[in-house]
């Protein structure tokens, strides 16, 4: 039997983000609901409400949803109209195919002011004599009942006739009530003794062609899985015992009974017992299957490729390594993926299906790589071979090296990048700064390539003074 919880509501309001306490609209139909509860208090601002085809035996806990406009009780087990006064914005209501024979509760719906549809078709009431005239001059809001369109003319002339069709309603009302309470004593009678047919069938089982000493070989017999490779004499009895509860079904599904909400009750019960029991028998049928078995007991490794995944392995002589191309879901997370690579085999876990592929040489488990395509999600393995050397991963090693040996090798390649730029390799590769003045001394100047002038010879007149300083 199904209650209404915070889950289920989630779980129906996919529309709405999983949010439920802003929720408008909530489909809660053929969920085998017994009872509305919660609903008021978690989704205050609900519009509209489908709860037809349930188990549901009363309205309550719906009178705090003011904004509630549209109600669907159908195919329920209601037997009278009650609890509805809060929802004031209420417009539309429909009852279909319930128990209501109690048809004065529809006056209670005097205070829904907005109430403008109702529906009643299928319920006991709707049989009685004068019934829709007296729902028509009892709900003068009313502007549609049971689908069809109240006229003005026809609400005068319910209205003149009230007081005789309500004397009428109540007569009715009152054969039914009898009526249904002589149905509800043998509906508990008969479920009374069910229970205790079925407490004594489990206290004394017996199946017809059993021979055994004592009641616990037979509860073992009844237990035993009937699917499995057994005797023909327990295959006879799971057959008898399954042909007895196929007749039983078919004699519960022929035998008459009303129409009351435990009969519905009654019809659900048998429906859920039987789901039960073909749950027990499908469990029986399955087969424990055993463990992928990835290396035989000689300790040879096998090919396995349990994730039916495409894949291509390749022999690189140039760089002398193997490698393997699988062709992983492209949008699969990487931390479902496992890898392992043995000497003589490698092995990948994907989503905890093992693929496993035996190589064609020895390769180096710790030299090797796994890398996963951005684009196309491959995981391509690379594997180095165990003989000879691998030059391409002779590059990524020096590339590989610790920040000392760096750290060593940068003055000696500036060094020799500095000798690259020297014309003459013998000279000293840094500069003599002694000799620098010097060297500007020998150079040839262009006040030296100038003949001197003494001061005698360009001025006659010219006198000497030793106080004077000479010019630079």
């Amino acid at each position: 039997m199904g209650r209404i919880t915070e889950d289920l509501i989630r779980r129906n309001a996919e529309h709405n983000d999983c949010v439920i306490f802003s929720l408008e609209e909530l489909s809660l139909h053929q969920q085998e609901i017994e009872r509305l509860e919660h609903i008021d208090t978690w989704c205050r601002d609900l519009k509209i409400l489908y709860l037809q085809n349930n188990l549901i035996g009363k309205i309550e806990n719906v009178g705090k949803l003011k904004k509630l406009e549209y109600l669907n009780l159908a195919l329920n087990n209601i037997e009278k109209i009650e609890n509805l006064e809060g929802c004031e914005w209420l417009t539309k209501l429909d009852l279909t195919v319930n128990f209501i024979g109690e048809l004065s509760s529809i006056k209670t719906l005097k205070h829904n002011i907005h109430l403008k549809e109702l529906f009643l078709m299928g319920n006991p009431c709707a049989d009685f004599d004068g019934y829709r005239q007296f729902v028509v001059a009892t709900l003068q809001q009313l502007k549609w009942l049971d689908g069809k369109e109240i006229e003005r003319s026809e609400r005068i002339q319910a209205l003149q006739n009230f007081p005789v069709i309500e004397q009428q309603i109540r007569e009715q009302e009152k054969a039914y009530c009898l009526k249904r309470a002589k149905d509800k004593e043998e509906a508990q009678r008969n479920l009374r003794e069910e229970e205790e047919n079925e407490a004594k069938g489990r206290s004394y089982p017996s199946f017809e062609g059993q021979r055994y000493a004592d009641i616990s070989a037979t509860l073992h017999a009844a237990e035993s899985n009937c699917h499995v490779q057994a005797p023909e004499g327990q295959e006879g009895e799971c057959n008898q015992k399954k042909s007895k509860d196929s007749e039983d079904d078919l004699e519960f599904w022929n035998k008459p009974s009303l129409f009351t909400p435990e009969s519905r009750l009654e019809t659900l019960r048998h429906m859920e017992k039987q789901r039960k029991d073909q749950e027990k028998l499908s469990e029986k049928k399955k087969k424990v299957k055993p463990p992928r078995i990835l290396i035989t007991k000689d300790g040879k490794a096998l090919n396995v490729n349990d994730p039916k995944l495409d894949f291509s392995l390749k022999d690189d002589e140039k760089h002398n390594q193997i490698i393997l191309d699988l062709a992983v879901y492209r949008y699969m997370d990487t931390s479902l993926i496992d890898v392992d690579v043995q000497p003589t085999y490698v092995r990948v876990m994907v989503k905890g299906k093992p693929f496993q592929l035996v190589l064609p040489a020895e390769v180096k488990p710790d030299s090797s790589t796994a890398r996963r395509s951005q684009t196309t999600g491959h995981l391509v393995i690379c594997m180095p071979k165990v003989e000879g050397v691998i030059t391409g991963w002779q590059q990524t090693s020096k590339s590989e090296k610790s920040t000392s040996d760096s750290s060593r090798e940068r003055p000696n390649q500036r060094s020799k990048e500095i000798e690259k730029l020297e014309v003459d390799p013998s000279k000293h590769s840094f500069p003599d700064v002694a000799n620098i003045v010097q060297q500007k001394k020998h150079r040839p100047r262009r006040i030296q390539s100038e003949p001197k002038i003494t001061a005698s010879e360009e001025d006659p007149d010219f006198e000497d003074n030793p106080e004077v300083p000479p010019l630079i």
